[in-house]
């Protein structure tokens, strides 16, 4: 392969040559207002976003993982009970229940989809209302990569049990399922707007999407330390988690590219699944009625050995890859404890395994995936693959 431009696993700077005139308009208004903090803009994309997902109401926060921590704050989450989520995902999703005085229970996945396996989840909440140690709580399905988790049924799960269902939408804001957007599944949506999302500002952001307008209105107390109707009125304790002006200008200077980049992302998409189709190695699959952000692009080769390739091969032609997540959170030294107290012993000796997260750890790899990827670059990419996997 002859030597060519290095490929970037994201590319920001495509996208911002397209809208830098409306960036720099819009950080002009901001600086000229002075007002840095909860400024219009806040407002104006809190509608924007609303308006986009199709719910009723957007509460702009600080960023991704506050956006969970003031979710589960509105349900007075926190010590004695028991919030059931995936081993493999990033590591916000577990530590905002530890935060709070909760207990994580961790939740093995699906090796098709990688998103939260229900039967295992059925499984680990009859085991923790049994012992009657812990309160089943809540349920975080965590959208992986941009292919929605199976909201239908996690809400039926939840309704039963009497818990909160909280969408980790992180990697997944545009995704839909059944013809509704995320944002609309559960009861309370999390976005992040980490500058390589779907939808990414340039800095830390993120936002709660609901239809419930109580819910709304609390989050938007709990995000700026509990007040009332007047700075110092406190009503509850809360938490400094309020979404810069500056950053919301900016989302909505990119927001108007989400749909078109949407399209674009599932176009490369399938051009990877066409190039690599046949190879030695497993391509994204998805859920019927479902459509997918693809925030990121990711396969699984036969073993670490063929990723280590892989990536020494990536590396020589200019192509990066990624591994999100090399290790699953119950093996996290931070979560290791948690795990084991979550559900005492069985028979061998412990909690219930997690192998399809312990497999997935070993094998899985993040190929470039944004919306300027051109067909030649795809192309470059799969060829490398296919030559070292």
């Amino acid at each position: 392969m002859t030597a060519s431009r290095p490929i970037a696993l994201f590319d920001m700077k495509a996208q911002q040559a397209l809208i830098r005139a409306e960036i720099d308009r819009r950080l002009a208004a901001v600086l000229d207002s002075g007002a840095f903090i909860n400024g219009p803009e806040v407002r104006e994309l809190e509608a924007a976003l609303a308006a986009f997902a199709g719910c009723a109401h957007a509460v702009g926060v600080s960023s991704g993982t506050d956006a969970l921590q003031i979710a589960m704050m509105g349900e007075g989450i926190g010590r004695g009970d028991a919030v059931f989520l995936p081993a493999f995902t990033y590591t916000a999703t577990a530590e905002v229940p530890l935060v709070l005085g909760a207990t994580p229970v961790f939740v093995d996945v699906d090796p098709v989809t990688f998103n939260i396996d229900l039967a295992d989840l059925e499984h680990r909440i009859a085991l923790v209302a049994k012992e009657g140690r812990l309160r089943p709580r809540a349920v975080v399905g965590v959208d992986l990569f941009g292919l929605p988790a199976d909201w239908p049924a996690i809400e039926a799960i939840c309704a039963r049990h009497g818990m909160f269902a909280l969408d980790d939408a992180a990697q997944a804001f545009g995704a839909a399922l059944h013809g509704r957007r995320l944002g609309r599944w559960g009861h309370a949506t999390a976005l992040s707007f980490y500058p390589t999302k779907t939808l990414g500002c340039y800095g830390d952001g993120g936002a709660l999407l609901t239809d419930d307008a109580d819910r709304a209105e609390l989050w938007r107390s709990l995000r700026t330390h509990g007040e009332g109707k007047s700075r110092y009125e406190v009503l509850r304790t809360g938490m400094n988690g309020r979404l810069d002006t500056v950053q919301a200008a900016i989302l909505l200077c990119k927001l108007p590219l989400l749909e078109a980049e949407l399209a674009a992302r599932a176009k490369v998409a399938a051009i990877y699944a066409d190039a690599l189709g046949g190879a030695a190695l497993q391509v994204p699959s998805s859920l019927p009625g479902a459509d997918h952000a693809w925030g990121l692009y990711s396969i699984l080769v036969e073993d670490d050995a063929a990723r280590a390739r892989v990536q020494e091969a990536g590396r020589a032609a200019g192509v990066p890859t990624a591994i999100y997540y090399p290790k699953p959170l119950h093996r996290q030294p931070a979560y290791a404890a948690a795990h084991l107290g979550a559900i005492s012993p069985g028979p061998l000796g412990g909690p219930p395994p997690l192998p399809v997260s312990e497999m997935l750890c070993g094998r899985i790899m993040s190929l470039p995936m944004h919306p300027y990827l051109t067909e030649g670059e795809v192309a470059r990419v799969a060829e490398v693959v296919r030559g070292a996997a």
